[in-house]
This record gives C-alpha cells, structure tokens and sequence, in this order.
C-alpha cells in the first residue's frame, strides 16, 4: 500500500470509528469485545483497503464484515453470562434516584442480548443505523423477506422478553367499521 493509500485509511478509521464501534457495541453488548471487534474488523479491511476504497463504500464493506467477524466469534465462544436483577453493590444512602431511563436502556440491551447473531444484526443495522430493508439485506447477503421475518421475530422476542406483550398476541390488521381495513 502507497503511502496516499495510508493516508486514506487513516482518514477512514478516524472518521467512521465512532460509527463503527457504537454498532459493535450493539451487537456484542460489551465495550471491551466492541472494540476488539473493530480493531479485527479494521485489520480485515486494511488488507483489502486499495480493492475497498475504489468501490467507493469502505463503512459499508467494513460493516459487513464486522457483522460477520462477530457471528463467527458468537458461534465459536457461546459463553453464557450470568445477568442478576440486582447490581452488585448496594446503593449509596440519601443517594438520588435517578435512574429509570438508564435502567430501562439496560434491561432492553440485556433482552437484545438474549437474540441470536442474525437477529441481533438485522435490528441493530434496521433501527440504529437506520438502514432501509434492501441495505440490511444487501450488508448480511440475505434476501428482504428474509430480513423481514428475522425483525419481526426479533421484536416478538423482545417484546416476550420485556413482558410488553405475550409473544402469540400480535394483532392483524387493524379493523374500521367492524370490517378489515
């Protein structure tokens, strides 16, 4: 690689590090495995930086492969741990408490933890990065139907999971009048 080759890698990692390591966050649920993840990741994407940069989207290549490195990582280590309702330390007396939003991010990144890599990936690249359906198909190499049902599973879990709402009671379409709209 030439040293203009460098110099734009360099600008790449500077610029989409952030990007990149809030969605490794999302899909391993650990800062310390989220950074891992995307130092891999920047590993992979440097030794093909010249063919990647020439097509013109390094964040989209370098995100499929970091879904991708994370699957393989999920599916070799499975390690399970072991979350407890209660933090491990006792509140501070006189203390606020201040803490419903937090507490309820937690408790979704937890449920969100439970779901399988693919589930994982095709809600945090549909809701956090906001991608239409046809992106997230096109960055996992699944089809838009597929991409479909893994989100709708995906929310019934997590709904299930949050004791929002059973996951069998999903409604159909809505009704006007008595009759299907």
């Amino acid at each position: 690689m030439d040293a203009s080759d460098e110099a734009d890698f360099r600008e790449f990692v500077v610029g989409q590090w952030h990007a990149l390591a809030r969605t490794a966050y999302l899909l391993t649920g650990d800062r310390g495995d989220a950074e891992d993840l995307v130092q891999s990741t920047l590993v992979r994407v440097h030794r093909h930086w010249t063919r990647i940069e020439r097509s013109d989207a390094p964040y989209v290549y370098a995100r499929r492969v970091m879904v991708n490195l994370n699957t393989s990582i999920w599916r070799r280590t499975r390690i399970s741990h072991h979350l407890t309702d209660a933090p491990p330390e006792p509140a501070r007396p006189g203390a606020p408490d201040d803490t419903t939003t937090v507490d309820q991010r937690d408790e979704l990144l937890r449920a969100c933890r439970t779901l399988p890599p693919r589930m994982r990936a095709v809600l945090v690249l549909r809701y956090f990065e906001d991608l239409p359906e046809a992106d997230v198909a096109a960055a996992l190499g699944i089809s838009v139907g597929t991409v479909k049902s893994q989100t709708s599973k995906a929310l019934d879990r997590l709904r299930a999971e949050l004791g929002a709402l059973p996951a069998t009671s999903r409604t159909t379409a809505p009704t006007t009048n008595g009759s299907p709209a």
